[in-house]
């Protein structure tokens, strides 16, 4: 799903609580990581709940960021499958250049989540950013 599907969905839907049953459909909608894949390497710090991102590499361009991850919060395998929305598959410095953040906000979501799920995201994102910055040319 792209993200501007993702925004139009939201525009349509009314209320927070609707918004909240979209972001977790969304996140259901991932296919889950295999037990090999949760590993401390893959693990997320500074998230309030379990979070894994596995990074590959597409066949091809070695630059683009392709991931894959799963929480075991419903609200925040959510936010994972938006972040796919923006940023899988995209290039490296298209990665950086990329404002995750203002995405967020202009969904509404920045203000609606808590302080804890708020510092997750700032960790999925940085995390994201950082295997971008790796795949850029020294």
């Amino acid at each position: 799903m792209s993200i501007d599907t993702i925004k139009a969905d939201f525009e349509f839907l009314d209320d927070w609580e609707d918004r909240y049953r979209y972001v977790i459909e969304l996140g259901r909608e991932l296919e889950p990581l295999s037990t090999d894949e949760k590993t401390e390497t893959t693990r997320v710090r500074g998230c309030a709940s379990q979070v894994w991102l596995v990074v590959d590499t597409p066949p091809g361009d070695p630059s683009a960021i392709h991931f894959r991850g799963e929480s075991d919060a419903h609200i925040v395998q959510g936010l994972i499958a938006i972040l796919r929305a923006v940023y899988n598959g995209q290039p490296a410095r298209t990665v950086l250049d990329t404002n995750a953040f203002s995405i967020f906000a202009g969904l509404g979501l920045s203000d609606h989540l808590t302080p804890q799920r708020s510092n997750g995201l700032k960790s999925m994102i940085e995390r994201i950013r950082a295997e971008a910055q790796s795949r850029l040319p020294a």
